[in-house]
């Protein structure tokens, strides 16, 4: 007896409650996290010229864009939960898409979670000292990883608990939160932009350039930048719960990747406006802070710890909201346990699927094995990415006749660049950095003798 999956277009009870400008401030506060505070330092030392590390950020963003029309087209052929897991699943089977699904819970929305708010407890330091204090109270001898309890690790666990408890009673009150952090995150960064180009003190260095620009380094630079770009997709994982899905998941995935492309490049000039690229490239410390200590005196130092405060708790907001949905499809799939695919009868949330992922973070928070978890996944967002923008031309073939609401711009020039240059960042990675992507490679097949207990189980 073969495993029978279940059909894709088979209901679900989830609301349709979420409009084009609410699923747009997700992928604005996915995307937005820590990344942009700290990796401009790795693209600075990999590429070192002031116009090259524009052209960088300027051409990640190009790649999210074409990435994110791709992704427009398949969530209004399949407006369904899950987002890559649905298109891997249709395009390349079963397979593909658990592994994919696999990858997100085990490190890619679990793991980011867990170092966001780790990272913003220790920025909740600066006016509770004790909160990041990192002192064990006491260590679980696990065998293999030990859980270590701290002051620190204790307040990352409440953050992830209080907003697990605001999205598990649905999309009302999530909703809410959500937007009001995304807006508070994006009205921050436009003021930060603006007042530091107009009242700031710049000390970006104008002379010439000393380092010589190698195509390598220019590729090794694209892969924190995609990272820093990844969560573009994150409308597509909400789909299912997106009223008339096939308007408004491809406006809420142009409109917030471009609100990002704009902010970003804002930043990134701002950055060297503010010092000289080769002291950003071996700068130690937060980048946030180092620059508007510069810009605006020792004073602006605590507002910008309540900035990055809220913009990391929008992060993770949007993150607890995402990720869950794609374990909901798993498990309606039989590929997850099947507790995941319940749903609240009261709050129409998936709550096992986004407690599931709370208790995995949590385990995280309080492992050793944490920074380099989370450093493995850069290589899996990219190829996940590149093969669920290739599933539409998969699709196209598969399914010639199906109605399009929407169909990926510049197709097919846009989306076989989008594919061609994330393989041609993964094999320079893969020849650059092995050991870091065989790990990421390792962590995805993992997953494979699961994937196949899974199926045995159904039978």
């Amino acid at each position: 007896m073969t495993t029978r999956l279940a059909p894709p277009s088979q209901p679900a009870p989830l609301d349709r409650r979420l409009g084009a400008v609410d699923a747009a401030a997700v992928v604005v506060s996915n995307v937005i996290g820590g990344g942009i505070f700290f990796l401009p330092i790795i693209v600075a030392q990999s590429v070192g010229q002031p116009g090259w590390i524009l052209f960088v950020w300027l051409a990640g963003g190009i790649l999210a864009f074409f990435g994110a029309m791709a992704y427009a087209e398949l969530g209004a052929l399949r407006p369904r939960a899950g987002g890559e897991y649905v298109y891997l699943r249709d395009a390349f089977g079963p397979l593909a898409g658990f592994l994919t699904g696999w990858t997100s819970f085990v490190a890619g929305f679990s793991g980011a979670i867990a170092a966001s708010s780790l990272a913003l407890a220790e920025y909740m330091g600066r006016f509770v000292p004790a909160v990041a204090d990192a002192t064990p109270f006491f260590t679980l001898p696990l065998p293999g990883v030990p859980l270590t309890i701290s002051p620190r690790v204790c307040a990352a666990i409440a953050v992830i608990v209080l907003l697990t408890m605001v999205h598990v009673r649905g999309l009302g009150p999530g909703r809410m939160v959500q937007n009001v952090l995304a807006g508070a995150k994006v009205t921050a960064l436009v003021l930060f932009i603006g007042l530091g180009f107009a009242l700031g003190r710049g000390h970006g260095s104008t002379a010439p350039p000393e380092v010589e620009v190698g195509l390598a380094g220019v590729l090794l630079a694209f892969v924190p930048v995609m990272f820093t770009y990844s969560g573009w997709n994150a409308a597509a994982y909400l789909a299912e719960e997106v009223r008339s899905p096939e308007r408004n998941v491809p406006l809420a995935l142009g409109l917030g990747t471009a609100a990002v492309i704009a902010i970003y490049l804002g930043l990134n000039a701002l950055y060297m406006y503010t010092l000289p690229v080769s002291e950003l490239a071996h700068l130690e410390g937060r980048l946030i802070d180092v620059v508007a200590e510069r810009l605006f005196g020792f004073a602006a130092g605590d507002l910008v710890a309540v900035f990055t405060i809220v913009s990391m708790a929008a992060s993770i907001s949007a993150m607890v909201l995402a990720g869950p949905r794609v374990y909901y499809a798993m498990a309606r799939d039989g590929l997850f346990p099947l507790a995941v695919q319940r749903i609240h009868p009261r709050f129409h949330a998936p709550t096992v699927a986004i407690v599931a992922q709370a208790v995995w973070s949590a385990v995280l928070v309080c492992s050793g094995t944490l920074s380099e978890l989370v450093s493995y996944t850069g290589f899996a967002i990219v190829l996940f990415s590149a093969t669920a923008v290739a599933a539409v031309f998969v699709l196209r073939r598969k399914e010639p006749d199906a109605p399009r609401p929407f169909k990926a711009w510049g197709y097919p020039i846009a989306p076989a660049i989008f594919v061609i240059a994330s393989a041609v960042i993964l094999a320079n990675d893969l020849w650059r950095r092995a050991e870091t992507s065989f790990a990421g490679l390792a962590v995805i097949a993992a997953g494979i003798p699961l994937y196949w207990w899974m199926r045995r189980r159904k039978r």
